[in-house]
């Protein structure tokens, strides 16, 4: 029997059983079986289904990255051409894109790396239709675009989200708030910060005793945790990305249509053709990155507003700064000035390599 028919023969067996206080032992037990299977899909090492290969791989370029994706002809490849001047092949027929087209978006002095991907199929992520390369591409991505059909969004939506998470990426989530620490004796102990509706320890005890984790610590701090999300912290391999759902071919439905899908969450309705709503898009896009715009100023001159440099959130120390411009400078610093949101005063603050910067904010580099 395949991996993937040993998946079907889970999810099956799972669809028919009752969830109850008597059931959930054997439940946590199929869900731990299904994400071990789940990983064979994902890890190449063990069975397959990792890397880019040929015309998959590109060379990273950018602060950040987009990947485009989405059922064939739904219109990636025009969106992406308009936006980015790159030529990405368009038809009306499905499967034009065969390999990763990159291109360069330049958003608030931010230079952004989109990716068309190959359109996917249902089954991509067990393999069918080149698939798995094209998932394995989005997983590296900073950001996804799900572009659908404004025809019909809610069931592609549905798919395309189904093969993503079989993949092992969870989309607009942060990771679960749950510790899992190994021990050498001691045996199991759980427990939980707040009270627990959609996790009991019986399935707890079935996902490690699949795992055959006999001695460890579990503490659960997320009120709406779930056997997945254990699951998910164990395997350690999800990568947690925001998407955005890009509704295209606005311009073949009416107004009172258009207004229903604003209802879906984390959506921006687009006519790539048209080029309707690409604004709000691109708003929407540089919201989602999280990126942090740092201003130079030269000592006794005026800001350069023109060319920021660009840093991810998180990633936004004065140290992070310096290096961005020239690796030396760090180790020069005698301080920084700073102004702006993270700086104390209005007139600036004096600052060392470990002050955190904030969007907007004005350096001035003082050397040794």
């Amino acid at each position: 029997m395949t991996t993937v028919q040993k998946i079907k023969e889970i999810e099956d067996e799972m669809a028919r059983t009752q969830k109850n206080k008597a059931t959930s032992y054997h439940l946590g037990l199929l869900k731990a079986k299904l994400a071990k299977l789940r990983r064979e899909l994902i890890d190449p090492k063990t069975g397959g289904g990792g890397g880019g290969g040929l015309g998959f791989d590109v060379a990273r370029t950018g602060i950040a990255s987009v990947g485009f994706v989405g059922f064939p002809s739904v219109g990636k490849s025009t969106l992406m051409t308009k936006l980015t001047g790159t030529f990405s092949e368009v038809a009306e027929y499905a499967f034009t894109t065969l390999t990763t087209v990159p291109g360069t978006l330049k958003v608030h002095g931010a230079p952004i790396q989109i990716l068309d991907l190959p359109g996917i199929i249902e089954g991509a992520a067990d393999g069918r239709g080149r698939g798995k390369q094209v998932i394995a591409v989005a997983r590296t991505c900073n950001l996804i675009f799900i572009v659908l059909d404004v025809l019909k969004p809610l069931g592609d939506k549905k798919i395309i989200e189904g093969e993503l998470e079989g993949f092992g990426i969870r989309l607009n989530k942060k990771p679960p708030n749950i510790t899992v620490r190994k021990k050498d004796k001691g045996g199991i102990a759980i427990s939980n910060t707040v009270p627990l509706t959609n996790l009991d320890q019986d399935e707890i005890k079935a996902i490690l005793a699949e795992y055959k984790m006999s001695n460890c610590d579990i503490v659960v701090r997320e009120p709406n945790a779930t056997p997945e999300d254990l699951i998910d912290v164990i395997e350690g391999n999800r990568v947690y990305i925001p998407a955005i759902y890009v509704l295209n071919k606005i311009d073949a439905i009416s107004i009172e249509e258009l207004n229903l899908l604003y209802k879906i969450p984390n959506s921006v309705p687009v006519s790539s053709r048209e080029w309707m709503n690409v604004d709000e898009l691109l708003d929407v896009m540089w919201d989602k990155l999280d990126l942090v715009r740092v201003y130079t100023k030269p000592r006794g001159l005026a800001p350069d507003y023109s060319e920021p440099v660009v840093l991810r959130r998180g990633k936004s120390s004065v140290e992070d700064f310096c290096n961005a411009i020239h690796k030396e400078i760090a180790k020069q610093l005698k301080y920084a000035l700073v102004w702006g949101a993270s700086a104390k005063h209005a007139r600036g603050q004096k600052v060392g390599l470990e002050h955190i910067l904030e969007d907007e904010d004005v350096v001035c580099i003082y050397k040794k």
